[in-house]
């Protein structure tokens, strides 16, 4: 397999763009990260996308977004894994070009979630449960997550206050990002008067939605000098359960372990090695355990991390850089993808205040419905 560098990047900021369509609001990240890579012939197109057919009533976004693009009778698939759609596809890309089968590829991970009523968008987003166990029943996503996050604080002894830190994290570091959607300072106190929206899960914990696009430009890291490359060197996917009830453990994100351990084997690295995490806080709680589950920390001690500060930019493992899912927003087949852009970002030193000191390994991990598909990438400024 070749090594495979990062030729570009681009993205949209989070927003309710009423004013595109997903093709052009797909278009506008592509089209950034090609004018940063001198625009390269592309030999193929990978969207992450989950919510098109039920919210835009688009299907067969591959095609339709490379047409826009001008990137005719070559290769275009969408690739669909719930809120890891965005992961999915820049796993796919990365894969075609490491195998050798393209020279040139492009992954974008791109979500409309506000042209329609509310009501639509969660019930979309429901389908990553399961359909006959946990939907049919009539439980929301949010309340699953928050079942999760009432064991998991029984469990472990934690008061749902003791999370507010993640939060706290996320919204300041969002501040110096201009593509995040939420620029707001929030505080304990602000935290604890928001209003529940299943118990124990407040406003504050939840990780607002929006429009948005990203996307990378990926090819073999020979076309590239030596000294100042972006390489991807590790690449993990996992699975677990889709139903949390069917989990023999639902306070471990095992999909998460095995993905991290996977990519911690082809990048030869460690969880000490990381200096920095760009995690999936879709919810407080997913913060908390995937730290956990990355090896970041001991069962029950997520929260620790970011009470003691050690989160921040300048603590021992960062996470939510340019604001997270919480901050930054959650357009969902695009999650993934921001979080790649981010870490690239990271890495060339193009994040001001919130840049992490000589940052040189970055990780992301991206988490498809409660816990059922979680991909992690490793990424190196060699």
């Amino acid at each position: 397999m070749r090594k495979v560098a990062v030729l570009g990047i681009g993205q949209t900021k989070i927003a309710e763009h009423w004013e595109f369509s997903i093709r052009e609001l797909a278009g506008e990240a592509v089209f950034r990260a090609l004018e940063e890579a001198s625009q390269p012939p592309i030999d193929g197109l990978f969207v992450g996308n989950m919510l098109s057919p039920l919210v835009e009533h688009q299907s067969s976004l591959g095609p339709l977004i490379a047409d826009w693009i001008g990137l005719r009778h070559g290769e275009a698939v969408k690739v669909e894994a719930a809120c890891a759609s965005g992961a999915a596809a820049f796993r796919s890309a990365l894969m075609a070009v490491a195998s050798g089968q393209m020279e040139i590829a492009v992954a974008v991970g791109v979500e409309k979630m506000t042209d329609q009523h509310p009501r639509d968008v969660t019930f979309g987003l429901a389908t990553a449960a399961d359909a006959d166990y946990e939907l049919d029943q009539g439980v929301s996503f949010v309340g699953l997550n928050a079942m999760i996050m009432q064991r998991y604080l029984h469990t472990f002894g934690w008061q749902s206050s003791d999370l507010a830190a993640f939060s706290i994290n996320a919204h300041q570091n969002a501040l110096h990002n201009p593509y995040a959607r939420l620029h707001m300072a929030i505080t304990r106190e602000d935290y604890e008067r928001s209003h529940m929206v299943a118990a124990p899960i407040r406003l504050l914990d939840a990780s607002p939605i929006g429009d948005g696009a990203a996307a990378v430009v990926l090819a073999p890291a020979d076309r590239l000098p030596p000294g100042n490359r972006v390489l991807v060197t590790g690449s993990g996917a996992a699975t677990d359960t889709i139903a949390v009830h069917s989990r023999r453990d639902p306070l471990f994100l095992q999909a998460a372990w095995r993905s991290a351990r996977q990519a911690y084997q082809q990048a030869g690295r460690q969880p000490e090695d990381i200096d920095f995490f760009e995690l999936h806080d879709a919810f407080s709680i997913m913060a908390a355990l995937s730290l956990e589950a990355a090896g970041f920390a001991e069962r029950g001690q997520g929260p620790r991390l970011a009470l003691e500060g050690d989160i921040r930019p300048e603590g021992r493992i960062p996470i939510c850089t340019r604001g997270g899912l919480k901050a930054r927003g959650h357009p969902v087949g695009a999650t993934g993808m921001y979080q790649i852009v981010e870490v690239v970002q990271q890495l060339r030193g193009e994040c001001g205040p919130t840049q992490v000191p000589a940052a040189r390994v970055g990780m992301a991990q991206n988490i498809g419905g409660s816990g059922a598909t979680i991909l992690t990438h490793i990424l190196e400024r060699d």
